[in-house]
């Protein structure tokens, strides 16, 4: 037995020390910080979108960067994540790039080509730019237009693609208009419930909150806020005096990141 056991030791040792085959490697999802203002303190990576982006690092390798969005920077990725573009600059820092032609087309033939886009608008007074970012947006048969909803605890039906089940917790928003025969098959994901009382302000605009389309091998997500997924929205701290439970906001962001990169 002594030489069978000294046979399956050496084995043992002989494995350990063999290169390991290569895990999966997990998707790639970028944060780009390219259309936000230097300065703007909004949805800062080490700021207040800290938790989201260490959650997704569960199920991505995540780049931040402020980088120009071409083929060098987005090869190898698989989804794009911007957050509330600029409209200004951030005090006495230089005025932050608008979308322009460039970057429409690396963009649009980053989706064409089977990547993810996820673009997060806001409510007003929020130093959003929508009229270059709708020049991109009209690619994919989206517009952002400036009707806003106030707070909002939405339970979403059952039938509702890839969230649906869950409980948004949406903290006030522009609103998503739609191209009709768009060829990028642009529909509504969440309409606004508008026997739905906001939980606080009276705006309760009837339209989309939350869009997709499917242009080409890719995939597009459109939604009107970008405060749902802070810090503090994920925490389930309080909106004012006001405290709601039961908000799926996490697992909604889970499940719409992971369908933009195709999975």
């Amino acid at each position: 037995m002594k030489p069978a056991f000294l046979t399956t030791f050496a084995l043992t040792l002989l494995a350990l020390s063999l290169p390991a085959a290569d895990a999966p490697k997990k998707p790639v999802l970028l944060y780009s910080r390219y259309f936000n203002a230097i300065g703007e303190t909004r949805y800062q990576p080490d700021g207040n979108y800290k938790e989201v982006l260490s959650r997704l690092r569960g199920e991505f390798e995540v780049r931040v960067h402020a980088e120009p969005l071409n083929a060098k920077t987005l090869a190898g990725v698989n989804a794009v994540l911007i957050a509330n573009p600029s409209e200004k600059a951030a005090g006495t820092n230089p005025p932050p790039h608008h979308v322009a032609a460039p970057d429409i087309a690396a963009l649009t033939q980053f989706v064409q080509a089977g990547g993810g886009l996820i673009v997060l608008g806001n409510q007003e007074a929020h130093n959003l730019e929508t009229k270059n970012l709708n020049r991109l947006l009209a690619e994919f048969g989206l517009q952002l237009v400036d009707r806003h909803t106030d707070i909002k605890f939405l339970p979403l039906p059952k039938t509702t693609p890839v969230i649906g089940g869950l409980n948004w917790l949406y903290y006030s928003g522009d609103q998503v208009v739609l191209t009709a025969g768009h060829a990028a098959r642009p529909r509504a994901l969440v309409n606004n419930d508008l026997a739905i009382k906001p939980i606080n302000g009276p705006r309760n605009e009837p339209g989309c909150l939350l869009a997709v389309a499917e242009p080409g091998k890719g995939r597009v997500v459109l939604i009107t806020d970008a405060g749902w997924i802070a810090d503090d929205s994920l925490a389930g701290k309080p909106i004012g005096e006001v405290t709601i439970k039961g908000a799926d906001n996490w697992e909604i962001m889970r499940r719409l990141t992971g369908w933009a990169a195709g999975r």
